[in-house]
């Protein structure tokens, strides 16, 4: 019994030290790729940036949470669920103020983010892949949003390609646009794995009837 209770212990301070590193590297991406974002005038960057700001909350959630009541979890996992909305509003309104003057951004710092995005979302997957298994629906949601963020990045690198061969900024704006679509769920998928920690837990404690 105790060397279970002591391996558990060891498989949680695991869990608690990957998330953070892991929201740290997204909470420190995202920062770069906002200040580069709009320093270029990039709605595709800005858009991608909801990716990371995704990750951040998720597994920010996960360390702050581990141990609180599932009550608790909830309640942030809704909280930054709402946050998450923002970066996806800021990236459609610089989309609908862009269409009237579609310059493009600057070709060289697309690419460079890109390759950074997908080298960030690279060793996140696989410090992920470790534990993914041990924090329930929350860990095995930041593990598949940090491997689906790799697509991200690849639009990103054809993106920066279209730019210099058309010398148009329509390609960001289209990439961008769909960038929001395709992370319109972010918020989504984290209320409801929030939310599904809370009824499960609920269900062990025998407040949810089954039926």
């Amino acid at each position: 019994m105790n060397r279970a209770a002591a391996a558990d212990r060891r498989r949680a301070r695991a869990l608690r030290g990957t998330v953070l590193a892991v929201a740290l590297l997204n909470g420190a991406y995202l920062v770069v790729e906002i200040i580069l974002a709009l320093g270029i005038g990039s709605v595709a960057l800005v858009a991608d940036s909801v990716d990371f700001f995704e990750d951040f909350a998720v597994n920010l959630l996960i360390f702050v949470a581990l141990g609180w009541t599932a009550a608790r979890q909830a309640v942030i996992g809704k909280v930054m669920a709402g946050i998450i909305v923002l970066p996806a509003v800021a990236a459609l309104v610089m989309a609908a103020t862009k269409v009237g003057d579609p310059e493009p951004p600057a070709a060289g710092v697309l690419l460079g983010v890109a390759v950074g995005s997908i080298l960030v979302n690279l060793v996140c997957v696989a410090l992920l892949s470790r534990v993914r298994t041990d924090g329930g629906s929350l860990t095995r949601a930041a593990w598949l949003a940090a491997r689906n963020d790799l697509v991200a990045g690849a639009m990103l690198i054809a993106l920066s390609g279209i730019t210099v061969l058309t010398a148009s900024g329509w390609a960001d704006i289209i990439v961008g646009v769909l960038l929001v679509l395709l992370n319109g769920s972010a918020a989504k998928e984290i209320w409801e794995a929030a939310t599904e920690e809370h009824l499960a837990a609920q269900a062990l404690a025998g407040e949810v009837d089954d039926d």
